[in-house]
């Protein structure tokens, strides 16, 4: 038996059953977009599988909390007043206490999976968009078009999640500032390439 293998019958004791369904999505989803644009798929499997190992059955939020505190891990104010966003930072640091992953880009990509940040690596952005599409996902809006964006372009799909997270986000009158900064540089990155890209075309022109 393989490690993924293994760590697939782990998770399924692990996690409920809706839970374990959204990671095996994560994980193949994160697979396929690895394979499309140059990735790894092998490192985007594992960083899907593992992205919520932290939400297992017997864990709550104050659990959460406590785990974080114990492990000397850093609890912004918003996280202590939303701590479901806390699996994220959990999850990461189980992945290498628990599961022994020792690549650090794929413990990122699981730590960043919830908010995204500015800058982020291939990984990173793949795991993010992953849980956000991955197949047994049905509430958000546009998915059909939304996954379609996806695979045609990364980032105008990231841009794109984004863009429909903070509406979601800014109904429900709760941001959490990292994702709001995340929001800020994709769209201003998009705005300054497509400037360039206007230079350019007018350069072209002269």
């Amino acid at each position: 038996m393989g490690r993924e293998e293994k760590l697939e019958k782990e998770l399924k004791k692990e996690l409920d059953d809706d839970r374990y369904t959204h990671t095996l999505g994560v994980a193949y989803t994160a697979a396929c977009l690895a394979m499309r644009y140059g990735e790894k798929p092998e490192r985007a499997f594992l960083a899907g599988l593992l992205h919520d190992c932290a939400k297992a059955k017997n864990m709550d939020h104050k659990k959460m909390l406590s785990l974080c505190e114990k492990h000397k891990i850093p609890v912004t104010q918003f996280e202590q007043e939303n701590p479901v966003l806390l699996h994220a930072k959990l999850g990461s640091f189980w992945a290498k206490e628990k599961y022994e992953v020792t690549d650090e880009e794929i413990l990122s990509a699981i730590r960043w999976h919830t908010t995204g940040h500015a800058g982020m690596t291939l990984l990173e952005k793949i795991i993010y968009i992953a849980d956000y599409i991955e197949p047994n996902r049905k509430k958000q809006p546009h998915l059909d078009e939304v996954r379609e964006i996806c695979f045609r372009n990364l980032d105008d799909g990231l841009r794109r999640i984004l863009h429909d997270t903070l509406f979601y986000l800014n109904h429900k009158k709760s941001i959490d500032p990292t994702t709001q900064q995340t929001y800020d540089y994709y769209m201003e990155y998009d705005s300054n390439v497509q400037n360039i890209q206007s230079t350019e075309c007018n350069s072209n022109d002269t």
